[in-house]
């Protein structure tokens, strides 16, 4: 087919050129078409799904049944998306409310972190009832934002005031502690073997949990200054750094205590979200260029994809086999990235 497209191609230039100039001028035509073809075969597959204005979607996370929990930041509410349809279940958590962070626990039900009510919030997956787990008088104002479950089944947060604790759902104990440098703590990631880290944007730092005593010591990457903002784990143990600032990617690996970093494309780039899928391929969402950016650790190669609306603000991204979700907080939309052939059972 190709030989074919080519002769064509020589035969019109032939009309248009002298002989020995037109086989040349043809093979760069085809050269040109080749890229375009093969450009068009990489476009990012995006679906699109609105959800009520206003919402200001902070941080998104799919669930296991298929559906996708996001947090309506400025509505003070959460709400539950099954893209199969399109039907968005929304939950009012209260008055003061201003959800940041939401994750699906063991339990499949959604867990929040709610700045406003200074509270970690249960949302009942199948009756949607709501349960508030408020952190004690002494810690107001912690400005909640991110949580994690460890493998004994305990939520670990936390809050840019400079905490992070820990919350025993069965027993409803709350564990809070000063965090090293105080203001920061930001994202927050448990690995495979249990370990627990999280970042400190303001305090440029990653922090390792002592789960046991509840502190936490301070690694320090290579860059001064780097604003590390969000942390993945990938399946090796490997710490991953989205660095706002500093508009790289690093990566902490604890079995060798060394570090590794990356700078994203383009001109004054900015890392906010960052995801590392179950074939450790890692995703960030980049600011300054718009961008869905996919980062493959074995060929340290950069792929960026254009996000169908300016001012997206993708502040967090989650995902599942062969999709990565992303909320666009700027735009009032849910994105799903297929990856690839997606697992249709939702597992």
């Amino acid at each position: 087919m190709l030989e074919i497209t080519r002769a064509r191609v020589v035969a019109a230039v032939n009309r248009i050129l002298v002989p020995g100039l037109a086989r040349s001028f043809a093979s760069v035509l085809m050269g040109a078409a080749l890229a375009i073809s093969s450009a068009q075969a990489q476009a990012p597959s995006f679906q699109t799904f609105a959800v009520p204005t206003g919402s200001a979607p902070h941080d998104v996370a799919p669930s296991p049944d298929g559906t996708v929990w996001y947090t309506a930041q400025a509505q003070g509410a959460i709400g539950r998306l099954d893209p199969r349809g399109g039907r968005i279940d929304r939950v009012p958590l209260g008055d003061g409310s201003a959800p940041h962070g939401v994750i699906v626990g063991p339990d499949r039900a959604a867990w929040v972190t709610d700045g406003g009510l200074n509270a970690i919030v249960r949302i009942d997956p199948k009756t949607l009832a709501v349960t508030r787990f408020p952190l004690p008088k002494d810690r107001p104002n912690a400005n909640l934002n991110t949580a994690v479950f460890d493998k004994q089944g305990h939520l670990w947060f936390t809050g840019q005031r400079g905490i992070y604790g820990e919350l025993d759902p069965q027993r409803a104990t709350m564990r809070v502690f000063d965090a090293p440098r105080g203001p920061g703590p930001y994202g927050i990631c448990v690995t495979p073997d249990g370990s627990l880290y999280f970042a400190s944007l303001a305090g440029n730092y990653l922090g390792r949990i002592d789960p046991a005593s509840g502190a936490a010591q301070v690694i320090e990457p290579p860059t001064p200054n780097q604003g590390a903002r969000r942390v993945w784990a990938d399946s090796k143990g490997r710490v991953w750094v989205s660095e706002w600032i500093a508009g790289k990617v690093g990566v902490f690996d604890p079995a060798t205590h060394r570090w590794r970093e990356w700078r994203l494309p383009g001109d004054a780039p900015r890392a906010y979200a960052i995801f590392v899928d179950d074939r450790d391929i890692v995703w960030l969402s980049e600011w300054s260029a718009n961008a869905l950016v996919r980062f493959d650790p074995s060929t340290e190669r950069f792929d960026l994809f254009a996000l169908p609306r300016p001012h997206a603000n993708v502040r967090q991204m989650m995902g599942r086999p062969g999709e990565v979700w992303l909320s666009e907080s700027g735009t009032d939309h849910l994105l799903r990235y297929r990856s690839r052939a997606a697992d249709v059972s939702g597992n």
